[in-house]
C-alpha cells in the first residue's frame, strides 16, 4: 500500500491527497521541471514539473516527515529532524553513531524507490558527486538501503541556502557578491574538471554555511557530459536553463556557465533575470531575448561585473567564457593565479607570467641590494691578492709574449721548420699545492713542506700551479674524439714532427716533447745531443745537477737517455729529478721531475683523492637518476598538456648557442675541410646533448613548479615571455646576484682562513677569445643546473611528501658533494664550510625562484672564475674589467627595473612600495 511520502501514513491506491497530512500528491510549485519530447519529433514542447523538492536547503530541523526525532536507521544513524523535502526526496539532519558526526541523509520516496528509472538516477547521483572533492561542494558519502528505503549519506552544511538569504536581504553587498561569485565558480570548476555537468545551478542548490562560504549541492540531475545529450539534457530548471538547453541540443560546460551567469545575476541585483507566468513564457524568454542590464537595476554595479555576467548570458555558446574558472578570474579583485590555484588546476605559463604585478621593491630596499652587490664586488676585488692564485703568482708575460718563447724553443732545440697547425694556451693541474696540504696534514719528514708559507714559493715561477704550453705539428692535428687541442690530446706518439713544450710563466722550459721520424732515412748516427742548451732554455746550469741513471721512460723513441739529479731552480731545498731523451743529436724529450709530478701513464689519468672520488660518485649517480626520472616526467607532462613547449623550446636554442660559442672562440682552426665537419659535428653533438638534457629537466620541472609553487617561476616566465622590464624580474636578478656574490664571499673568508688560494679559469688569461668563450659557459650551465636542481626537489618531494625534508635532504646532498668533492679534507673546517655553502645554494632555489637561482649561478661563477685583480696594468687586467662591467651593469639593471619606476630619494604622490619576498 502506497504510503505519504511526508507522514507515512497509508494511503488509498488512488488517493491524490493525505487523509492525515493534507500532503497533496499532485503538488507542482516546485521550480524544478522535467522537457519532454513532443510525440511526434524530438522538438521539446512542454514542461512537466514534479512535486516541489529543496533538498539542499538546511533549514530548522523539525517538521513532518517519514522519520521522526530519534529513531535509529541502519543500527547507525540517529534521525535529529527533518530539514528539507522535495520530489526527488527527503532530506534528514542526523548523527553518525559510529563516527560520531553530523551527517545529512536522502531519502527516496516510497514511489520513486520503486521506480527503476529513479533509482538509477539516485544511484547516479552518489557516483557522480563522489567523484568531486572540493571545499566549495557539498561532499557526499556514500549510498544506503534500510527497510527498502535507499538513502545517500553527505556532509550535513549548517546554513541557508542562497534563495532564502536572497529573499530575506534582497541582494548581497558588492564584497559579499564578489566573493560568493568567485566560490561558486570554484565549486563548478570542481565539478566540471571531473567531467560532470551540474544542469541545475541556482540560488536553491547552493548553501551559504555558518563560516559565509558558498557550498553547491544537490546532483540529482548532473551526469556525466557524453551522457545528458539529447532527451535526457530536457532537465533541468527553466528559471536557470540555458537556451540550448531548453531546446534540446549539445548541452556542455558552457551551458552551466550560462546558469552561472543568472545566478550571479540574481546575486549582484536581487532579481531574477527572466520572469514569467508560466513555464512556456520562461522558455521563450531565455531562448529569444536579453536580460536587462544589471546596472539599470542596481546603479554602482561594478562594470567588470555586469561585463562578466552578460558574457556568461549569451545566446550563443561559444560566446561565453569556456569554463568557470575563466570568470572566477575575470571577476574584480582577484589574483587569476591563486585563483587557478585554489581550483586545483595547473596554471598555464600566460597566466602566471599576468599574475598581479606585486614584487618591486621600495626604493631603500632597491639601493640596499645595489649598494650589497657594490660593496661585495669591490671586496672580492681588494682581496683577490691574497686569495686569488693569479695573484700569487708572476704573471707578467702575457700569452702572446710566452708563445714567441716557446717558438724560440723550439727552433733553438733543432725543430726550425714552420708548423702547419699549432696551439697553446694556460693550463692547470695543481699537484703542489695538493701534494704540501696533503704532507703537511701527514707531518712529512720531507724539511721542504713545511719550512715556507708554500704559497710564497709560487712567487718565483716554479714550483707551478699555472703553466703555459705550446704544440706544433707539421700537418693539421688529427684529433679524432678531441675537440678541443690540449698538451695531452692528440697524443705525443702521434704525427711525426709533432713538437710540444711547457714553461713556467717566466718562459723557463719544464717539459719538451718531439717525435723523431718513423722511417730512418739515413743511416743511425750517435752525434751527442747539446744538453747544456737544453738547461739552459730551461734556466738552469747542468754543472749543478750530477748524473744519474734514467728511471722515466720518454714518450717517444730514443737512442739516447740520460739523466741528472738536484734542486729546483729558484728553491734550492726542493729536490728534483730531470730525464731526458735524444734521437740523432737532437733532444726529444726533457722533463724537470719535481716531488708532486706523478707517472702519468701508470696512473692512466691524473690522480684523484678518495674523498673526491666519493663525491664525484655520489653527484654523478644522483645527476644520472635525476635525468632518467626526469625523461619519464617530461614525457608524462607532454601527453597530459601541461608542458610549457615553447619556453622550453626557447632554452634548448639558448643552451645549444651558447655551448657551441666557446668551441667556436677558442679553437677556431678551420684549415682542413675534413677537421671542420669533424669539429662541428662533435661540438653540434656536445652542445644539443646540452640542450636537449636542458629541454627534459625544464619540461618536468615547469608545470610542476607552476601548479605547486609559481610563486617561484613567475619571474622566470615573465622573462621568457619577453617582459623583462617587469619589476619581478629586476627584483629576482637583484636578489639572485646578490647571494651569488655572498656565495664567493663566503669562500673568500674560508680560503683566507685555511691560507689556501682560488684557481681562476685559466683560459681567461688568453685575453678577449677566452673571456668570451667562457661568457658562454657561465650562460649555458647555471639553467642546466637550474632544471636538475628542482628536478630533485620534486623527486624528493614525490619521495617524502613534504617540503621540508626534501629541502633538508636537498641540503644534505649539496653538503656531502661540497665536502668530499671541492673541499676534498676531512677537516672540521672544511664540513663548516660546507655546510655554509650548501645553505647559501639552496636558498636562491626554494625561497626565491628560477630566475633568482639562475642570477645567483651566474654572479657567482663570474667572480669565482675570472681572475680579479686591482693591478689595471698586467695583461689580464681586461676580464677583471669585463666581470665588473657584467656584474655591476646587471646589478644596476635590477635596481632599476625592481623599483617599478619609484624615486629613490622621495615617494611620488600616489605611489606606494610594494615590499615582497624580502
Amino acid at each position: 500500500m502506497a504510503k505519504c511520502p511526508k507522514c507515512l501514513t497509508d494511503l488509498a491506491g488512488s488517493a491524490s491527497r493525505c487523509t492525515a497530512c493534507g500532503f497533496s500528491m499532485g503538488s507542482s510549485t516546485d521550480e524544478t521541471a522535467v522537457l519532454s519530447a513532443d510525440p511526434q519529433g524530438d522538438t521539446p514542447t512542454r514542461l512537466e514539473s514534479p512535486p516541489k523538492r529543496n533538498s539542499t536547503r538546511p533549514a530548522t530541523t523539525g517538521g513532518s516527515g517519514r522519520f521522526v526525532s530519534g529513531t535509529v536507521l541502519a543500527g547507525r544513524y540517529r534521525i535529529v529532524g527533518l530539514i528539507g523535502k522535495g520530489g526527488m526526496g527527503e532530506v534528514y539532519k542526523a548523527d553518525d553513531l559510529e563516527l560520531d558526526q553530523t551527517v545529512a541523509l536522502k531519502f527516496l520516496p516510497d514511489e520513486l524507490s520503486k521506480n527503476e528509472e529513479f533509482l538509477r538516477r539516485f544511484r547516479g547521483e552518489v557516483r557522480i558527486a563522489r567523484q568531486v572533492s572540493h571545499r566549495n561542494v557539498c561532499r557526499v558519502f556514500d549510498i544506503g538501503e534500510t527497510e527498502g528505503l535507499y538513502y545517500i549519506t553527505m556532509e550535513y552544511i549548517d546554513g541557508d541556502d542562497l534563495s532564502m538569504l536572497l529573499r530575506r536581504i534582497g541582494r548581497l553587498p558588492s564584497d559579499k557578491a564578489v566573493e560568493i561569485s568567485r566560490e561558486i565558480c570554484m565549486g563548478l570548476a570542481a565539478i566540471h574538471k571531473a567531467g560532470i555537468l551540474h544542469r541545475d545551478l541556482k540560488p536553491a542548490n547552493i548553501i551559504i554555511d555558518s563560516n559565509g562560504e558558498a557550498r553547491i549541492t544537490d546532483f540529482g540531475i548532473a551526469g556525466a557530459e557524453a551522457d545528458v545529450q539529447g532527451n535526457e539534457s530536457l532537465v533541468g530548471t527553466p528559471a536557470y536553463m540555458s537556451p540550448e538547453q531548453i531546446d534540446g541540443k549539445e548541452v556542455t560546460q558552457r551551458s552551466d556557465v550560462y546558469s552561472l551567469g543568472l545566478l550571479l545575476y540574481e546575486i549582484f541585483t536581487g532579481k531574477q533575470a527572466f520572469q514569467g507566468d508560466s513555464v512556456q513564457e520562461l522558455q521563450i524568454k531565455q531562448t529569444t531575448t536579453n536580460a536587462k542590464n544589471p546596472s539599470e537595476i542596481v546603479s554602482g554595479i561594478d562594470p567588470l561585473v555586469e561585463r562578466v555576467i552578460k558574457q556568461c548570458l549569451e545566446k550563443d555558446p561559444t560566446l561565453r567564457p569556456e569554463t568557470a574558472l575563466k570568470v572566477a578570474m575575470s571577476l574584480p579583485g582577484g589574483d587569476p593565479l591563486q585563483t587557478a590555484l585554489d581550483a586545483g588546476q595547473t596554471p598555464s605559463p600566460e597566466m602566471v607570467a599576468a599574475a598581479p604585478k606585486k614584487g618591486a621593491l621600495s626604493p631603500r630596499v632597491a639601493l640596499g641590494l645595489f649598494s650589497g652587490v657594490v660593496a661585495c664586488f669591490a671586496f672580492l676585488v681588494y682581496f683577490s691578492d691574497p686569495v686569488k692564485v693569479n695573484r700569487w703568482l708572476p704573471l707578467e708575460k702575457s700569452p702572446d709574449v710566452l708563445l714567441e718563447r716557446a717558438k724560440s724553443i723550439t727552433k733553438r732545440l733543432g725543430y726550425p721548420d714552420p708548423p702547419a697547425d699549432s696551439a697553446y694556451d694556460f693550463d692547470s693541474f695543481r699537484f703542489y699545492s695538493s701534494y704540501v696540504r696533503r704532507n703537511q696534514q701527514s707531518d712529512s719528514e720531507e724539511g721542504w713542506v713545511n719550512s715556507v708559507d708554500w704559497r710564497e714559493r709560487l712567487r718565483t715561477g716554479q714550483p707551478e700551479e699555472i703553466s703555459f704550453w705550446y704544440r706544433q705539428s707539421p700537418s693539421l692535428f688529427s684529433r679524432y674524439g678531441d675537440t678541443q687541442v690540449d698538451y695531452h690530446h692528440p697524443s705525443a706518439e702521434g704525427t711525426s714532427g709533432m713538437v710540444r713544450i711547457r714553461t713556467d710563466l717566466r718562459g723557463r722550459l719544464m717539459e719538451f716533447t718531439a717525435v723523431p721520424p718513423q722511417i730512418e732515412k739515413e743511416p743511425p748516427r750517435r752525434d751527442p745531443t747539446d744538453w747544456a742548451a737544453v738547461f739552459d732554455e730551461a734556466g738552469l746550469e747542468i754543472g749543478n745537477y750530477s748524473t744519474t741513471e734514467p728511471r722515466w721512460t720518454p714518450w717517444t723513441y730514443a737512442d739516447e737517455r740520460v739523466a741528472w739529479e738536484g734542486s729546483l731552480v729558484d728553491h734550492r731545498d726542493i729536490p728534483v729529478r730531470i730525464e731526458a731523451a735524444g734521437y740523432q743529436g737532437k733532444p726529444v724529450w726533457f722533463k724537470v721531475i719535481k716531488p708532486w709530478e706523478p707517472p702519468y701513464r701508470e696512473l692512466a689519468g691524473l690522480p684523484i683523492a678518495s674523498s673526491v672520488s666519493i663525491g664525484l660518485t655520489i653527484f654523478v649517480t644522483a645527476v644520472v637518476c635525476v635525468l632518467i626520472a626526469g625523461i619519464f616526467v617530461a614525457r608524462h607532462n607532454y601527453k597530459m598538456g601541461r608542458a610549457d613547449t615553447k619556453s622550453a623550446f626557447k632554452l634548448l636554442v639558448f643552451v645549444v648557442v651558447v655551448s657551441l660559442l666557446p668551441r667556436l672562440l677558442i679553437d677556431p682552426n678551420f684549415s682542413s675541410t675534413v677537421f671542420t665537419l669533424r669539429f662541428i659535428r662533435e661540438a653540434v653533438a656536445e652542445a644539443v646533448f646540452a640542450g636537449v638534457t636542458t629541454w627534459i629537466a625544464y619540461l618536468a620541472i615547469e608545470p610542476f613548479i607552476r601548479k605547486h609553487r609559481p610563486a617561484l617561476s613567475v619571474a622566470w616566465i615573465r622573462l621568457l615571455s619577453g617582459a623583462w622590464r617587469d619589476p619581478l624580474v629586476g627584483r629576482d636578478i637583484l636578489i639572485g646576484g646578490l647571494i651569488g656574490l655572498l656565495h664567493t664571499v663566503t669562500i673568500y673568508f674560508l680560503t683566507l682562513n685555511s691560507k689556501g688560494v682560488l684557481f681562476s679559469n685559466t683560459t681567461l688569461f688568453s685575453g678577449w677569445r677566452g673571456i668570451l668563450g667562457q661568457v658562454g659557459e657561465i650562460l649555458a650551465f647555471p639553467i642546466f643546473i637550474m632544471s636538475l636542481t628542482y628536478l630533485l626537489i620534486i623527486i624528493l618531494m614525490v619521495v617524502f611528501r613534504r617540503r621540508w625534508p626534501a629541502i633538508a635532504v636537498l641540503w644534505l646532498l649539496h653538503f656531502i658533494v661540497l665536502a668530499f668533492i671541492f673541499f676534498g679534507t676531512f677537516r672540521v673546517q672544511t664540513f663548516v664550510g660546507a655546510a655554509l655553502i650548501a645553505v647559501i645554494t639552496i636558498i636562491p632555489a626554494v625561497r626565491f625562484g628560477m630566475l633568482a637561482f639562475v642570477a645567483y649561478y651566474v654572479f657567482f661563477l663570474l667572480t669565482n672564475s675570472f681572475p680579479l685583480t686591482t693591478d689595471t696594468s698586467v695583461f689580464y687586467f681586461n676580464a677583471t674589467a669585463f666581470c665588473g662591467i657584467v656584474i655591476i651593469g646587471l646589478a644596476a639593471f635590477g635596481f632599476y627595473t625592481s623599483r617599478a619606476g619609484q624615486p629613490i630619494f622621495a615617494y611620488k604622490k600616489g605611489i606606494e612600495p610594494v615590499i615582497e619576498n624580502v
